[in-house]
């Protein structure tokens, strides 16, 4: 995912120098103290422990696009409006990058992104305000989540999880949702957030929902919810069914 920015950014004139794991970020701070933009692009599980090695340096430039992302991630460590991209397009090894919708972006850096996703041929927009950043990003949750979870019982596409399992898929989407809003801190539009699932839905309808991350994305779910105290008899029934097969 880091290379399609950086080709993107490339494209419309921007130098990237990048930065793996196994370098040394504080020297590479040093020597780029300033960037227009620090890009941090992981796995979820990985972007705690990157977060927490953010020199201060840039800990205003930052850049976000992590899936099951939420404005906790960055706020407990005191990071304030970062650039953040909710990213609807996959990038598989060998392959390009495949667009399922528009990607929205919010913060110092959106129009940034927009242009270099743009300028190789994937469409992303600004939204308007961090509010509406927060429900972009809980649609993207509702439908990992959800796909993820529900897959782990139905297999098969998006399309045919609607059409062949609503039930399930919305009683799903509906838990989900619960735990976003302890995530949060805030009530959130479960139609609203259950139509931008459709949308996505409907911008790829062949795409699979059971990817290699669902065992750990229904476990996280589950801790979720009984950190805040939900009952989710739905994913329980769920992960009951992936313990006794």
């Amino acid at each position: 995912m880091g290379g399609v920015f950086a080709r993107g950014l490339l494209r419309t004139g921007w130098p990237v120098y990048p930065v793996t794991r196994d370098d040394d970020i504080t020297a590479a701070a040093q020597e780029l103290p300033a960037p227009e933009l620090v890009l941090v692009a992981v796995a979820e599980k990985d972007l705690h422990p990157v977060l927490e090695q953010i020199p201060p340096a840039w800990q205003a430039r930052l850049g976000l696009l992590q899936n099951e992302l939420l404005p906790r991630d960055w706020e407990q460590y005191g990071f304030i409006n970062p650039t953040v991209i909710s990213v609807w397009f996959e990038k598989k090894p060998g392959q390009d990058a495949k667009v399922l919708i528009p990607s929205p972006a919010f913060g110092p850096q959106a129009e940034l992104l927009v242009e270099a996703l743009g300028a190789i041929g994937i469409p992303a927009r600004a939204v308007d305000s961090a509010a509406d950043m927060l429900i972009e990003l809980v649609i993207k949750n509702v439908y990992i989540v959800t796909t993820n979870c529900a897959g782990l019982v139905t297999g098969g596409t998006v399309s045919e999880l609607w059409s062949n399992h609503r039930e399930l898929a919305e009683a799903v989407a509906r838990e989900v949702i619960q735990i976003q809003e302890t995530l949060t801190g805030q009530s959130l539009p479960p139609e609203e957030l259950i139509q931008g699932m459709l949308t996505a839905f409907d911008g790829d309808p062949d795409h699979g929902c059971m990817g290699r991350s669902a065992p750990a994305r229904l476990q996280r779910a589950l801790e979720q919810a009984d950190a805040a105290g939900l009952a989710v008899p739905q994913l329980r029934e769920i992960a009951a069914r992936q313990s006794n097969p």
